[in-house]
């Protein structure tokens, strides 16, 4: 239940922002130079506020340009395409078009710093201070057609409905920034940073991670910084890692690990760099000590078996010592459910397993940038088109966040929309609700939790027939109705009258 309330305030924060008005009458710089007062829907005063904190990213005709594209995203009901932002803007009678795709295409604008200005917008605006940064990691493709487009190829979909699990489109590789909120009861994941990577490339996806994680700690130098990741990020990248960053992922079945390195002999040649093989995940459970533990996941508080172990990871840390964390469930008796490896060698094990959990949000944050503010939908071609547009869509849904978070929040409100969602589907007020209604007629269809299934179509009684069958009964004549079927041609019409006693 709460889980679906998170869902409810973010889709209602998107919602009211959408109606917000606003402002009239604003002056905006042209192409040319000009300065002219355009009577439309321009910037609202409050999302101005919050954009001033990048101003410093663009010059001013492109400021400009931005912030219109920023309020036209938001504000859109249809497809987030560039025209589609200037629709929502109201500037497709006003603005060429042209002046937005130079703004993807041709503008001096870098997304990288611009990214980098939205994380010290989010630290200082919506976090304590002081506070440990908590940053997930995940790629995702974006659909694209095309033989043009760049950066877009067959590749891993992991959205994909199909049983190969592929896709054609772009791949980015993406950071956010996990933030607790006051109106959510779950943490939302904000992105900051993301990254085209193209298959075939010499840069792998954990390569442009690693070096994303490395820019973000040293513009926020000094600051502790928790990293999460799924399983496909692992690899000699992640060695290199400033020393403020711990980095938590999932363990692969396949990899070995080894004891940490036994102290020097005082003997001739190369100490050793490893200890004995303690072998796969899998072999590590069969030997370990499970312990009940309680750990909370998701606003969920479950007890679970885990099991900790310090050893090298020598495939992806090297030399560095790592912690492997054992999840095994109530329902398990042998193997394990869950193993993380950590270089966060401080921190529980039940809250290695809560910080894990947090990276589910960002994939979060992708249905929902693209579901509410069209992120992806650009039809662009070229490269810095490409690289740019799909950063540009993420950052507008942490922009959104931040805008709502700041001047839209109204606790009455949140607490009211609250407390009649929280109504159980048993109370009184539904169960009224749901008694008032008709029993199933011949105007209302019963509805079934499981409707009986089959084969044929003649085995399923529930199943009307026409309404979407392929195949209609037909009515059969008898021989006799064909007899008395009397043909009258009236101006070039042809009339069949059937015998009303046919069935």
């Amino acid at each position: 239940m709460l889980l679906r309330l998170a869902y409810l305030a973010v889709t209602d924060t998107f919602a009211l922002l959408r109606l917000l008005p606003m402002s009239e009458g604003a002056c905006v710089t042209c192409c040319e130079g000009t300065r002219r007062c355009f009577r439309t829907r321009t910037v609202p005063a409050s999302l101005l506020a919050v954009l001033t904190f990048l101003q410093g990213c663009f010059t001013t005709p492109t400021f400009t340009t931005f912030s219109a594209l920023v309020t036209g995203l938001i504000a859109q009901t249809g497809r987030g395409t560039v025209t589609g932002m200037l629709t929502g803007a109201g500037l497709t009678r006003t603005w060429s078009h042209d002046r937005a795709h130079a703004f993807f295409s041709r503008a001096s604008w870098n997304p990288d710093l611009l990214g980098i200005s939205l994380s010290h917008l989010i630290v200082r605006q919506l976090m304590s201070e002081g506070a440990v940064l908590t940053v997930a990691v995940d790629d995702t493709l974006f659909k694209r057609r095309g033989k043009n487009v760049f950066g877009a190829a067959w590749q891993h979909d992991g959205a994909a409905t199909g049983p190969h699990g592929v896709g054609r489109g772009t791949c980015f590789v993406v950071l956010g920034l996990v933030v607790d909120l006051p109106f959510l009861a779950r943490p939302v994941c904000l992105p900051v940073m993301a990254r085209l990577w193209r298959p075939g490339q010499e840069v792998s996806k954990v390569d442009i991670a690693a070096s994303m994680i490395r820019l973000l700690a040293a513009c926020h130098h000094g600051r502790r910084i928790h990293v999460v990741a799924d399983a496909a990020y692992h690899g000699k990248s992640l060695r290199d890692l400033p020393a403020t960053c711990t980095f938590t992922t999932r363990l692969p079945a396949s990899s070995v690990l080894f004891a940490p390195a036994p102290p020097r002999t005082g003997k001739r040649g190369r100490p050793a760099l490893k200890g004995a093989r303690l072998g796969t995940p899998a072999q590590l459970a069969a030997t370990a000590g499970f312990a009940p533990v309680q750990v909370t996941c998701y606003q969920r508080t479950d007890t679970v078996y885990l099991a900790e172990v310090t050893c090298l990871w020598y495939g992806s840390f090297h030399t560095r010592t790592v912690r492997v964390i054992l999840l095994r469930d109530d329902a398990t008796d042998t193997g394990y459910d869950l193993a993380l490896a950590t270089t966060d060698l401080a921190s529980s094990a039940a809250g290695l397993i809560t910080r894990y959990a947090m990276r589910w949000f960002i994939e979060v944050t992708f249905a929902e940038a693209r579901g509410l503010l069209g992120a992806g939908q650009a039809h662009n071609l070229t490269r810095a088109a490409v690289e740019r547009t799909v950063p540009f869509g993420l950052y507008c849904y942490t922009i959104t966040v931040a805008w709502y978070a700041l001047h839209g929040h109204q606790p009455s409100d949140v607490t009211e929309h609250r407390e009649r969602a929280l109504v159980h589907h048993q109370d009184g007020p539904v169960a009224v609700r749901h008694g008032r209604q008709a029993s199933p007629g011949d105007h209302r269809c019963p509805i079934y939790a499981h409707p009986p299934r089959s084969a044929h179509r003649a085995g399923n009684p529930h199943r009307p027939t026409g309404m979407g069958c392929r195949q209609r009964e037909r009515r059969r004549v008898s021989p006799q109705a064909c007899q008395n079927v009397e043909s009258r041609v009236t101006g070039g019409l042809t009339k069949f009258v059937p015998d009303p006693a046919t069935p």
